[in-house]
């Protein structure tokens, strides 16, 4: 199986902060290495899946407390206004279940609300947000997680 979030989650010890912004025994949290967007996060399950519906009941209890505990994240991190939450795992090597947590930043203009927000991932790639400011971004992200109620 080739598999990059599978690769990640079996040296998930060796990763760097980007790629480990939390965890559970069932999901880890990482930075979008490919996003111009500070914060856009992705959860994958720690397991291989490739459908929702393949989700263990424990995988689905803690998949809406992920995102609720996420998005209260980013909104005290990066100061959106909202965060998107999108699930699809349909591009050629992204197919194990993986959803996209997004800050929606106040001043987004128009044409990138939505599903338009995707205009945010690197296109052409090499425009990304290099690995310091992502590393930069999940300590903080780390750093609120860890406080008390979050």
């Amino acid at each position: 199986m080739d598999c990059l979030v599978c690769s990640n989650n079996d040296r998930f010890d060796e990763l760097p902060p980007r790629e480990r912004v939390a965890a559970d025994p069932h999901w880890r949290v990482a930075h979008a290495f490919d996003s111009t967007l500070p914060g856009w996060l992705v959860l994958v399950p720690r397991r291989h899946v490739t459908s929702i519906a393949d989700l263990s009941d424990a995988e689905a209890a803690a998949l809406g407390t992920w995102q609720v505990r996420l998005s209260r994240a980013l909104r005290d991190v990066t100061g959106c206004a909202k965060t998107y939450v999108m699930q699809f795992g349909e591009a050629e090597g992204f197919g194990h279940v993986h959803f996209h947590l997004v800050p929606r930043m106040p001043d987004i203009p128009d044409d990138h609300r939505g599903p338009a927000v995707f205009r945010y991932l690197a296109r052409p790639p090499g425009r990304a947000l290099d690995e310091a400011h992502r590393d930069s971004v999940a300590e903080a992200l780390q750093a609120r997680l860890a406080r008390p109620g979050s």
